[in-house]
């Protein structure tokens, strides 16, 4: 199974930290700390969430500096992890809806982000609430306008390249980028400008599933403290800003949100795909004219040549009050005949 963006990333010596040793806090010690934590994001005036690659795990989506990371093994020699399904039918995690549901509420204000698998965004975190430090590897955007597309499909490159699509707006048309950094590229000024930020307003930051390593990204959560603001980590392995935070939670992340929500008295809202495509209905007459040839096209809503990962097969059924209708539309001396273009 193709790790899509790790597979596409320029190989580098340094990745920083790997192989890192988990804690697990005793039952005991984490449900007094599950309930610390609940009492502070009740506390919260201005919590902002900062997610890493542990928020994904649950969702088939390898981490990389765990013990069996994509970085860990790379650095080992090992092959890599296989995904246990591709992106684009990834689903986001108890924790993506727990959420959701704390932005709904209002207490939750924003959300900034290390991954690139796009959970966020198709949880329903509002893309206005949102800043993903690494880019996105469901999005494109156009370098001329700045419209963003984001797409039901993993994009084909990364680093920041042109991929085979133009911005939609007529008055523009200029060739779309994906959005996903390569090592080499800087963290982009907008999202990290709003991500700084929030930082800086928030009372609280919750840190949930990173090891906190990368920079500058790693010291965003520091920015809160200048305010009087406090830092939670919420993580396996420990991280260098363990010293710097007024809690520490060495738990699965779903676990402890799961516990916090249930003290907050909050349901956890349920996640529902949806995905959309176009259907083209066309018809002609033969060159003989004896036939009507109706031709059904199944097609992304992002474009006709775009494709559609989520569909696997199409089945068309033509009852008898269409079939009449096609006879008396198109009168007694035409059949008809239909074909399927997916």
């Amino acid at each position: 199974m193709s790790l899509g963006y790790a597979e596409k990333l320029s190989f580098i010596e340094d990745v920083g930290q790997v192989g890192m040793t988990e804690f697990f806090d005793s039952a005991h010690v984490l449900q007094d700390k599950i309930e610390q934590l609940a009492k502070l994001i009740e506390k919260s005036r201005h919590l902002v969430v900062f997610t890493g690659a542990g928020i994904s795990t649950s969702c088939g989506i390898p981490d990389f500096r765990g013990p069996k990371g994509i970085w860990t093994l790379q650095r080992e020699g090992k092959p890599l992890p296989e995904a246990s399904l591709p992106f684009h039918r990834a689903m986001p995690s108890m924790t993506h809806m727990a959420l959701v549901g704390l932005e709904k509420a209002g207490i939750l204000k924003f959300v900034i982000s290390q991954n690139v698998d796009g959970l966020h965004l198709r949880s329903g975190i509002p893309r206005e609430k949102l800043a993903e430090l690494h880019g996105n590897s469901f999005m494109e955007t156009c370098p001329s306008c700045g419209a963003e597309y984001y797409r039901d499909f993993e994009l084909e490159t990364i680093g920041l390249k042109e991929t085979s699509r133009r911005c939609s707006d007529e008055k523009c048309g200029a060739k779309l980028r994906d959005t996903v950094l390569d090592w080499e590229d800087a963290l982009p000024p907008k999202e990290m400008n709003l991500a700084e930020k929030h930082c800086r307003m928030g009372d609280l930051v919750l840190c949930l599933g990173t090891s906190l390593q990368i920079t500058p990204a790693c010291n965003l959560p520091l920015k809160s403290l200048r305010g009087g603001g406090k830092i939670v980590i919420v993580n396996l392995q420990k991280t260098p800003k363990d010293k710097k935070a007024s809690l520490v939670i060495h738990g699965f992340v779903d676990k402890v949100i799961a516990g916090v929500m249930e003290l907050l008295n909050m349901k956890i809202p349920p996640y529902i795909r949806i995905d959309l495509f176009q259907t083209i209905l066309s018809q002609s007459l033969s060159s003989d004219k004896k036939f009507v040839n109706w031709t059904i096209r199944i097609a992304s809503v992002h474009g006709l040549s775009a494709p559609l990962p989520f569909i696997k097969s199409v089945e068309v059924k033509l009852d008898f009050c269409i079939s009449l209708l096609m006879f008396v539309f198109f009168g007694s001396i035409c059949s008809h005949r239909l074909s399927i273009i997916c």
